[in-house]
């Protein structure tokens, strides 16, 4: 049986009828930029996400880079976050001329742990930048808490973390913003790219609108900072209106597939995901550790089952962020990690005899592993 590990045009197939008429609409109306879509999907996302302001722009990464900017990071600062992830987190600290200071994960969650924080904060920290990874939150409390001790802010990276919560609020209500993705693999894609600022602050909200638009100020070609082109298209807000109505029935079928996974794998001497008490869990991804992960990855692979690694080599390893690390070993947990990990197929589209498939096929090489 064949199992790929995504199916982007099943969300089409699904909803072609509502997909079809909104493209006519968009199209046929003119209004191809922050028209009523875009002003609509973004009120819709502020109410999701109980906060005041939710700003649109063209991806996860300027959401980040935007919201960095309207803080006021800039060189000399530092900012402390996680070395495994996407390299977006990292990038646009740099770019802004800040320092980025990598602390280590928590093995089980794979989110920045929160013990290791404190030791890693100087008199130039700045912000914290927790990683709300693979469609669970950080510990969210206790990062709060050190960054209130420290007089920090805190950014979160929530690029995979849309609809989150840690009992019933959620994510992006825990910093000074959040930034969200809506890249096409994402729990909410785009049609292509696609980004979300959200903030309850209106200094940073006012600063975000402008900075999306070249800086420009409250009237137009009038300039308040050195901006950005970074606005969400109204073919893709409309787009992503339509899936919104499905996210929380998808989100429901990735729950199922995970409880699948779940039960089967049970008695291996796998590392199953671990959800944190109080989170929910959108199983943006569904992540396993194996200490042949090679091995389990090439034998899926005969079995027509497919897997991705989220993330083969931690971002102190890369070339240009390997001045900000400290080498092979300063990183215990992450490295740990980037070695053992494999996510599995659990998009909405997949059928729960494939999910049960997978997972009898990784059964099968976690017992003949214990038996050889």
């Amino acid at each position: 049986m064949r199992v790929p590990f995504y199916d982007i045009k099943a969300q089409y197939d699904e909803l072609q009828a509502e997909m079809d008429r909104v493209v006519h609409e968009v199209v046929s109306g003119g209004a191809y930029i922050m028209g009523p879509h875009h002003k609509a999907f973004e009120q819709e996302c502020a109410e999701l996400h109980q906060v005041k302001h939710a700003i649109a722009v063209n991806s996860g990464t300027d959401a980040l880079r935007i919201i960095m900017d309207a803080a006021g990071i800039g060189p000399g600062d530092e900012v402390i976050s996680t070395a495994f992830t996407f390299v977006a987190s990292t990038e646009t600290i740099v770019q802004t001329g800040a320092t980025p200071v990598f602390v280590d994960i928590d093995p089980q969650t794979y989110c920045i742990d929160p013990d290791k924080i404190e030791a890693a904060i100087t008199p130039r920290t700045k912000a914290i930048m927790p990683i709300h990874l693979f469609g669970q939150l950080s510990d969210v409390i206790r990062i709060n808490e050190i960054a209130a001790r420290h007089k920090l802010i805190v950014i979160e990276d929530a690029a995979q973390a849309f609809g989150c919560h840690f009992q019933g609020k959620p994510a992006g209500n825990f910093g000074v913003a959040a930034g969200f993705s809506f890249y096409v693999t994402k729990n909410l894609g785009a049609c292509g790219d696609g980004g979300m600022i959200i903030t309850n602050s209106d200094d940073i909200a006012e600063s975000c609108r402008s900075l999306r638009i070249h800086g420009m100020g409250r009237e137009r070609y009038y300039y308040d900072h050195v901006g950005y082109t970074s606005r969400l298209s109204e073919l893709n807000a409309a787009f992503m209106q339509v899936k919104l109505k499905a996210l929380g029935e998808w989100n429901e079928r990735r729950a199922r597939f995970a409880a699948i996974y779940a039960d089967v794998l049970a008695n291996t001497n796998l590392q199953l995901p671990v959800t944190r008490p109080g989170n929910n869990n959108t199983w943006h991804q569904y992540s396993i550790r194996s200490q042949s992960r090679d091995e389990l990855q090439a034998f899926l692979k005969s079995k027509e089952v497919d897997s991705m690694i989220y993330y083969p080599v931690p971002l102190h390893f890369h070339e240009p962020y390997r001045r900000f690390g400290h080498g092979e070993g300063s990183l215990p947990e992450t490295e740990l990690a980037a070695q053992e990990i494999l996510n599995l197929p659990i998009y909405p589209h997949l059928s729960e005899d494939q999910v049960r498939y997978a997972a009898d096929c990784i059964h099968e090489f976690a017992n003949n592993l214990v038996q050889a």
